[in-house]
């Protein structure tokens, strides 16, 4: 009886495994025809997006969101596809992708029909847990009352107002660097030390982001230990978990990761309740001092936005952080490409330096030196300055890549386009597009963006460089999504490069060392950017080149 009992358990045992192998299978055989219907059938012979023109290899589709530098095979695909303005890019997993690439579909996209298309879903749902609802992911008729309220605090006199800050803070830096000098050694008649710029810069655009926005100085360059700073660095600090957490949020798989046992979980919520917590802390630190007739020293945003008196304090709070995201890491990234192109072509370094001189002061020390009341009109007429800037910003767009969602089926140049639809928009691709900026569109030439009348030799500055469509240069977007701080980070960004280049010298510090652009949401050298730096020699006007 055990002998037979034994050995009709035995087969049941095996029914049950050849079982759950037929299962197994099935739910294989399933998923292998999902997957061929999603990526192969449905793009070629189903989608309305099937007649456009479209990449032939299909599996550099995998990698072309994580190609480097990032946008480089999407600005390749339009120099190699024939196309009206739209290129059909299937997505990973077959999902309907359009590529934007004419001024016509980008302007229909931006202007035209800007509230029709959204930021991705599950990205916004990401970065709301962390930023609340501020500007940059709030969506239609919450972001057009947002835009318009907070567009007066971004116009051109406040920001005017703020070239002493930007001013004050950039020298900051640059005497922080002189007083590390003062402990290096150098090899020829000056001292000069070898450093990585990059985070220098991120302490740098920290400090100024603080006062500016919000009349709190964080210390950062001084390293002293500002809670709000410090959760704010870990947050966007990439590691391999957080890169990971992050990625399967874009992914749609929130409510997955959501369920797991992962530390990730407790440590995001943690962190975004404390920053929550301390933008509140300032926001009703700053209302009592406005009502106890304290002075706005720096005429900062949150004092503007506080004395609109429209926002409540929760709103006001999801605002600051929405500045620290949106305007401290982007604008810490173009000044170290600003840096890196300095470095690489010394001649324009040194005229610029030369225009520098001419016409700006740069005391020994930041404590009691006076700032020039008419810094804004003079710093903004300097044509080179003016050019390095602009020119490094179409070249390194601080976010090289963005995407929105179709909400609802729409048509993009009489192109039925279905709900569900990523349109990528790739600023990358477009300010490097050499139907648009020549054949020396890879070149960095800041003479685009000036001009010089023949006849009276006067210097007159451009915003276009030389383009004949502003939709060609994407950097800060158009439309009513555009960046609406982007006044604010080229005001700060020549501040920063106006006092670093004026007061060093800028060599690479392994000239034959490959500087790889990475990053996808914000743009920076991969490994940082190592300079050799040496104080400048003061120029005059008979060394002018």
């Amino acid at each position: 009886v055990v002998y037979y009992g034994s050995f009709y358990m035995a087969l049941s045992i095996i029914d049950f495994v050849q079982g759950r192998a037929v299962l197994g299978l099935a739910i294989l055989g399933i998923i292998v025809l999902l997957f061929t219907y999603k990526v192969f059938v449905y793009p070629r012979f189903l989608s309305p997006l099937r007649h456009l023109p479209r990449p032939t290899v299909l599996s550099l589709l995998m990698i072309s969101r994580f190609s480097r530098p990032p946008g480089v095979l999407f600005a390749r695909w339009m120099e190699e596809i024939p196309n009206d303005g739209l290129i059909h890019v299937p997505g990973a997993f077959g999902q309907d992708q359009l590529l934007l690439t004419s001024p016509d579909s980008l302007k229909e996209v931006l202007v035209t029909k800007a509230y029709e298309f959204e930021k991705s879903p599950p990205a916004r749902r990401l970065m709301r847990r962390v930023l609340g609802d501020g500007l940059i992911l709030v969506e239609g008729d919450s972001h057009r009352f947002l835009r318009k309220m907070m567009q007066p605090s971004f116009a051109f006199r406040p920001i005017k107002e703020l070239y002493p800050v930007f001013w004050e803070k950039s020298l900051q830096l640059g005497h922080h660097i002189t007083r590390l000098i003062g402990t290096g050694s150098g090899n020829g008649s000056l001292p000069e030390i070898v450093l990585e710029i990059s985070n220098l810069a991120n302490k740098a655009t920290l400090d100024i982001i603080g006062v500016a926005a919000m009349d709190h100085d964080f210390h950062a360059l001084d390293n002293k230990h500002d809670s709000l700073a410090q959760h704010y660095e870990l947050l966007f600090n990439p590691t391999t978990s957080r890169t990971v957490y992050f990625a399967l949020h874009a992914l749609g798989f929130e409510k997955i990761v959501r369920c797991l046992p992962w530390s990730m979980n407790t440590w995001m919520r943690d962190i975004s309740a404390s920053l929550a917590k301390s933008c509140l802390e300032l926001v009703r630190s700053k209302k009592e001092k406005l009502r106890n007739g304290g002075t706005r020293d720096h005429n900062d945003i949150l004092s503007l936005l506080v004395s609109e008196n429209i926002f409540t304090d929760e709103q006001l709070a999801d605002q600051l952080l929405t500045f620290l995201a949106a305007g401290q890491d982007t604008t810490s990234s173009a000044f170290t490409w600003v840096s890196y192109l300095l470095a690489k072509h010394p001649n324009i370094q040194t005229a610029l330096r030369q225009e520098l001189h001419n016409n700006l002061s740069l005391p020994d020390r930041v404590e009691g030196s006076v700032v020039n009341t008419e810094l804004y009109s003079t710093i903004e007429k300097l044509p080179l300055l003016h050019g390095v800037c602009n020119e490094t910003l179409r070249l390194y767009p601080t976010v090289p890549i963005t995407i929105r969602t179709v909400m609802q089926e729409t048509t993009i140049q009489d192109q039925r386009v279905p709900a569900g639809t990523d349109l990528l928009i790739i600023p990358w691709a477009i300010n490097r597009s050499s139907a648009f900026w020549g054949s020396q569109v890879d070149d960095f030439l800041p003479e685009r963006w000036f001009d010089k009348d023949s006849t009276t030799g006067e210097t007159r500055l451009n915003n276009n460089g030389g383009a004949e469509n502003n939709f060609v240069n994407m950097t800060y977007l158009h439309g009513p999504r555009s960046c609406i701080g982007q006044g604010f980070a080229k005001a700060e960004l020549k501040c920063m490069v106006a006092a670093f280049v004026g007061m060093f010298e800028i060599e690479l510090a392994d000239p034959s060392e490959e500087v790889v652009h990475a990053g996808v949401v914000t743009a920076r050298p991969e490994k940082g950017l190592r300079l050799r730096l040496r104080r400048a020699v003061k120029c005059t006007e008979d060394q002018q080149m």
